[in-house]
């Protein structure tokens, strides 16, 4: 594999982004104000990324002909979503850096392998348990306890491929509908309000990070973030150490996120960490106009073996994703003072796809002298 740790980039060079949604669209338009190229790659021809970009590849993850055609038009490659085939990431290895590294990948694509990783770690996460049938699941059950969240072990995202399991639940049915054979069962987390940290880190282990965010969702899709996190510092601390570790244990380079439950501990509030996503995040757009750097442009450095940016918010800020045919309210937010509007150029709306969103930044007092 290509060494991650020889890559610096300048400027005219060219990145290569796997995926064509709007996270891949905000990457290409933060290369592009650092003067880089870029080059997006995906099989949905109405990919929104492919709009910014001069030159797109519309080809299956599969197609390993298109993918050395890439390789070899690109000079780093990196991607917005982390259910990048393996196979692709290894055809594309072997001719460019791909960075975050495929160990990353491995690691995160999996709940129960990235939930072994973290514990390993000593980092706290809910009690969990592998799931590969419905008497295995009836075993966790009784080791976990009820309420508890059954989700897939791969490819769930914004509430897909999971439900939450109740005492009256037909846990064959449950099974059945949730359609795998390969499971996590996590127990039901009480929490009081729900964090991300979106970090970045580059070849040589710098390690910025970003506010604690404060995010609210409706129907498991995030629908507000807040910067920063109505938390003690102290525990903002804690949460911004536990992202730096694990990017330095996964010897990331790039931006991630690690989402996490704010709970009631004996000595106080503490963290326990839910996910970890291994790209820019939804929870991060706030970054875009309420700080001095955005999580797109600190990933395409990290990428570009460039010096990482030392974050500075402007102020208390709120992100507003405008959710399916709530982007038909466009116009009003433009009419609202210090809003920032961002379309994500997207076809017609659905109900639960992300369009765009909204950021509203208050500014911070000026210091006292």
């Amino acid at each position: 594999m290509t060494n991650q740790r020889a890559v610096k980039l300048k400027p005219g060079d060219t990145v290569g982004i796997l995926g064509g949604g709007q996270l891949g669209r905000m990457l290409a338009l933060a290369a592009a104000r650092l003067g880089l190229r870029s080059q997006v790659f995906s099989p949905d021809p109405e990919s929104p990324a492919f709009d910014v970009v001069l030159h797109a590849t519309c080809a299956e993850y599969a197609d390993v002909e298109a993918l050395e055609l890439f390789a070899n038009d690109v000079d780093v490659v990196t991607y917005e979503f982390e259910n990048v085939p393996a196979a692709a990431a290894m055809v594309l290895a072997a001719r460019r850096p791909v960075l975050p590294g495929r160990s990353a990948l491995e690691t995160t694509q999996d709940r129960l392998t990235e939930k072994d990783f973290v514990t390993s770690l000593g980092i706290g996460t809910a009690a969990y348990a592998d799931v590969s049938s419905v008497a295995s699941l009836r075993e966790a059950i009784l080791r976990i306890g009820l309420p508890a969240v059954l989700k897939t072990r791969r490819f769930g995202y914004d509430g897909k491929g999971q439900v939450i399991i109740r005492k009256a639940d037909d846990l064959e049915r449950v099974w059945a509908e949730l359609g795998t054979k390969a499971a996590i069962l996590e127990a039901f987390v009480p929490f009081e309000r729900e964090i991300s940290v979106v970090a970045a880190r580059s070849a040589d282990g710098q390690v910025e990070c970003f506010d604690v965010t404060e995010n609210e969702h409706s129907n498991h899709i995030l629908k507000i973030s807040r910067a920063p996190a109505a938390i003690p510092d102290e525990l903002a601390e804690k949460a911004r150490a536990i992202a730096a570790r694990i990017a330095t244990a996964l010897d990331y380079v790039g931006v991630l996120a690690v989402e996490m439950f704010v709970v009631q501990g004996a000595d106080g509030p503490t963290v326990l960490v839910n996910e970890t996503a291994p790209r820019v995040h939804n929870s991060g757009h706030w970054t875009l106009d309420g700080a001095s750097i955005s999580q797109f442009e600190q990933h395409i450095r990290a990428i570009a073996g460039w010096p990482l940016g030392k974050p500075v918010r402007h102020g208390h800020v709120t992100m507003t994703n405008l959710i399916g045919d709530e982007i038909n309210d466009y116009e009003r937010w433009l009419t609202v003072p210090g809003a920032t509007v961002h379309l994500y150029g997207k076809g017609a709306p659905r109900p639960g796809r992300k369009m765009g969103h909204v950021t509203e930044v208050a500014p911070l007092p000026p210091k006292s002298s």
